[in-house]
């Protein structure tokens, strides 16, 4: 019994840290601009198959082709990470234009169909080029088992969770304690005051959905090896992620890794003791915390002086 609470905890850790890294992006542009990209999911969806084309292309294959694991190297598994990102984040530049700026400042939520047709353009566009079946990318670290007191864990389960923690880390440090950080925080407080100030307040606000895409797209990138790549697969990670982020708290980008964590490490040991209660539970938490603390676990209230 040990050994299986143990798997399921580093099980629940590995998923946590991808919930984690897709809440940050809702959080992000949360802050900067009031809006969601509702498409996220399929950001991460268009993150693996990118990054798997890569490595197909650098092994001198087509990129509907299928991959061994001695071809996923770790250089070509990094070389597919930065054009991952690089892509995404054009992606995240074109969104914003297409499907966000339009409506900023104005009422209704146009915004809100407009990134849900944005991602349905992706997913139909990564369905007309590698078709509905799932890509297979193999780890770059091997599928050898580690036995951890008693439990298995996946090399690449670990990757995840390091990756994640190590991103995490460095986005909250810039955040906290940069010109850029602090130009982010400016713009999330008030822009029409940045603006005084003299901070391109258009320019952040593009970082931010730059920074959004490419945290999706990493995420993508990092949970293809376990899951593989499929056309189908954003939705429930973006739904979930999006559910994080409210556990935790929109406004705090450290209530969002904090929920991406617990709502993985609650899947993953409710799943031990009963499968058919795991959308249940999380889905019960969130009531109970928009009962209790609608702000989230780590928000803040706000508060309209009218």
């Amino acid at each position: 019994m040990g050994a299986s609470l143990l798997q399921a905890v580093f099980s629940g850790l590995a998923l946590g840290s991808i919930y984690a890294l897709v809440a940050l992006g809702f959080n992000i542009t949360h802050n900067t601009t009031k809006t969601f990209n509702f498409g996220q999911g399929e950001f991460l969806v268009a993150g693996a198959y990118v990054a798997v084309s890569a490595v197909l292309l650098l092994a001198g294959k087509p990129i509907s082709g299928s991959l061994s694991a001695i071809e996923v190297t770790p250089g070509r598994y990094l070389a597919a990470l930065a054009i991952s990102i690089v892509v995404l984040g054009a992606l995240g530049v074109l969104l914003y234009h297409a499907a966000v700026k339009p409506f900023v400042g104005q009422g209704g939520l146009a915004w809100v169909m407009s990134t849900i047709g944005f991602g349905i353009i992706i997913q139909n566009t990564a369905l007309a080029i590698w078709g509905p079946a799932p890509l297979v990318m193999p780890s770059p670290l091997g599928n050898e088992v580690i036995r951890i007191g008693g439990a298995g864990v996946l090399p690449q389960e670990i990757l995840v969770l390091v990756c994640s923690i190590l991103v995490m880390v460095c986005l909250d440090f810039v955040m906290r304690k940069t010109k850029i950080g602090k130009a982010v925080r400016a713009v999330a407080h008030s822009g029409p005051a940045a603006t005084l100030m003299g901070i391109n307040v258009s320019a952040i606000v593009v970082l931010a959905f730059v920074i959004s895409s490419a945290l999706a797209g990493l995420a993508g990138l990092l949970i293809a090896p376990i899951t593989t790549a499929s056309v189908f697969m954003g939705l429930t990670l973006a739904l979930k992620a999006f559910s994080a982020a409210i556990v935790g708290g929109l406004n705090n980008a450290r209530g969002c890794m904090l929920g991406g964590f617990l709502l993985g490490l609650i899947e993953a040991l409710v799943g031990l003791w009963q499968a058919e209660l795991r959308e249940i539970s999380i889905f019960l938490l969130i009531i109970l915390v928009l009962v209790l603390k609608p702000e989230g676990l780590l928000g803040r209230r706000l508060v309209e002086k009218v």
